[in-house]
């Protein structure tokens, strides 16, 4: 045990060491449990190469729950107005068993007919015109976050090039492609 005895009063260098004890003291007493911690068994396992591959494989995996969808929130707002009595409009509709690799353009052109609602429900003053807000805004979200950057395939149609249908089915078609891309 580390004992210290208090100076006299007319040693005032002895009274300066003192205190750079108690502040090294201090340290050393930070610094064990963080040491105890580092050789713990846990952190031993950093000390192999198999260790080390767990450690990385746990942290920087992305993690994904069962059943989550990146657009689970413009769904929720699909079925909000869905119903809507107000809307009426006609909107290019791509299919909702288009092919494949033309998935992300669909979802675009859903989204960009989004703002035609979002113009028709401002002049008509909708009911749903802050769902139909929600869709939008959560839709470009998503396609900032995931970085989708896709704009054009040969392959694939130009948005203009769908069939112009009602709300209603639109709307339907929306909700098919979305939860067709939720699945994979």
């Amino acid at each position: 045990m580390l004992g210290t005895a208090w100076p006299t009063q007319n040693s005032a260098g002895a009274l300066s060491r003192l205190q750079s004890q108690k502040i090294h003291l201090k340290n050393v007493c930070l610094q064990y449990p963080l040491y105890r911690l580092l050789n713990s068994h846990c952190f031993c396992l950093l000390k192999s190469g198999m260790g080390l591959i767990i450690f990385f494989l746990c942290a920087y995996v992305p993690k994904t729950e069962a059943g989550h969808c990146k657009w689970a929130e413009v769904l929720k707002d699909l079925e909000r107005i869905k119903t809507s009595k107000d809307i009426d409009v006609s909107l290019y509709t791509a299919n909702a068993d288009e092919d494949e690799e033309c998935q992300e353009l669909v979802m675009r052109c859903f989204f960009l007919e989004t703002e035609v609602i979002i113009q028709e429900c401002r002049i008509k003053n909708c009911s749903k015109t802050q769902d139909v807000w929600n869709i939008w805004k959560n839709g470009n979200e998503t396609f900032e976050k995931n970085k989708l950057t896709s704009t054009k395939s040969e392959k694939c149609k130009e948005c203009e090039e769908y069939e112009e249908k009602n709300f209603t089915e639109f709307v339907q078609n929306f909700v098919k492609v979305i939860q067709r891309d939720c699945k994979h």
